[in-house]
């Protein structure tokens, strides 16, 4: 298997361009003077339907997409291990036995790969490691989780050490939980490492029992990115996680997974609607696994608007300008459905549409937002691709 096209960034420079395998090889051997021996690259996500049930043990269904990050790397010398980040032009340099936090964004999330390794008992090495990446961060694409994942291949690969990829998405929760300090749920991790092409993927966040279900091959998945940035650790992701937990202590239950829709009427608010979608969300995606089995497109196109407006009034996560992406798809024809994607907070929208009418899309939809509100909002046509992959250049 080879490395499709990379698209990173140029330092100093919002422009977009195309490194391909043999370039990040070749920034790789730039930075370092040797050649690298692994390439381990992981896919960012999108979340068809169900948000913020994983860290209630609740269901989700995502869908690795063709947005990665890679990781080229080789044995490092001594207990060293040497970081360089494409996208932002800059590098880093640790003790492998010893990571500490930086504040310093991608940094952090590297170092915490490998505490959370060693934290789990594996025995790591020194390691040289040159990273790119095309998952828009802040979009709520699963960035971070892509960058993890890769990076724990990479580490693991130098190390000659075998993980399930069930074991590893769990060991880069801890990660993000522990040491970056972000309460995520498992979704983003497992999506990163156990997709398969073709398919979405239905995850019990309570047993992490996992299946896969077939995309119909008559629809396109379209995310449009409505630029408005995010950092789960500066907004109140967090608070809507203490909330669920708070609601489920007054319920009795060890989740929101216990509750049912008629336990929650005596939860005084907000923790009433908080739990109301989570509740709800759960049943809709079950819903809309029968709908795509059942190519029942019309059906998972109206979960999807119902997740939007309870992620909207219910969580309190939407933004004005995810809401009017959301208004212009259920306006333009050819559209199934559509709901914001990720955490909220801004990012991106999830849109479900005809393979014919994906240029009718981008008119009525980001062409007219463009219009309205005068946003940079761009959309990404996006490929169902597997999860983690480690390749030997050798």
């Amino acid at each position: 298997m080879i490395l499709a096209a990379l698209p990173t960034r140029k330092p100093g420079t919002g422009n977009p361009v195309t490194i391909e395998r043999r370039s990040l090889q070749q920034t790789f051997e730039n930075a370092f003077h040797r050649e690298p021996e692994v390439l381990s690259e992981a896919p960012g996500r999108v979340n068809l339907i169900g948000e913020h049930t994983d860290y209630n043990e609740g269901f989700v269904l995502p869908i690795a997409i063709d947005r990665t990050v890679a990781v080229a790397a080789a044995p490092g010398a001594g207990r060293t291990v040497r970081a360089y980040s494409v996208d932002f032009d800059a590098r880093d340099e640790w003790r492998i036995d010893a990571p500490r936090r930086t504040g310093r964004e991608w940094r952090d999330y590297v170092r915490a790969v490998a505490w959370a390794l060693l934290d789990a008992g594996y025995e790591l090495r020194g390691v040289d490691l040159a990273i790119a990446g095309d998952v828009p961060p802040g979009s709520g694409l699963s960035s971070s989780a892509a960058l993890e994942i890769a990076v724990a291949g990479a580490l693991c690969s130098v190390a000659d050490i075998s993980v399930q990829p069930e074991r590893l998405a769990l060991i880069c929760q801890k990660a993000e939980n522990q040491f970056v300090g972000v309460q995520s749920g498992v979704m983003d991790q497992l999506a990163a490492a156990c997709s398969r092409a073709g398919h979405a993927l239905l995850i019990d966040c309570r047993s992490l029992d996992r299946d896969f279900v077939a995309l119909p091959g008559e629809i396109v998945i379209i995310v449009v990115d409505s630029k408005v940035p995010r950092r789960l650790g500066e907004t109140p992701y967090n608070q809507r996680r203490e909330e669920c937990a708070a609601a489920a202590q007054e319920l009795g239950v060890s989740s929101l997974r216990e509750a049912a829709i008629g336990d929650i009427e005596g939860l005084r608010e907000p923790l009433k609607r908080r739990a109301r979608h989570v509740v709800s969300e759960n049943q809709r995606v079950l819903e809309a696994v029968d709908a795509l089995r059942s190519r029942n497109l019309a059906r998972l196109g109206e979960l999807m608007y119902e997740s939007h407006a309870s992620l909207r009034d219910g969580f309190g996560v939407s933004t004005p300008e995810l809401d009017l992406l959301v208004e212009l798809a259920s306006r333009t024809t050819g559209v199934f459905g559509a709901r914001l994607t990720g955490a909220g907070f801004g990012g991106c929208t999830v849109n479900l549409v005809e393979r014919d009418a994906v240029a009718g899309f981008e008119a009525g939809v980001v062409e007219r937002d463009r219009e309205r509100t005068g946003s940079p909002a761009t959309m990404l046509i996006c490929k169902a691709v597997d999860g983690l992959r480690i390749y030997s250049l050798g």
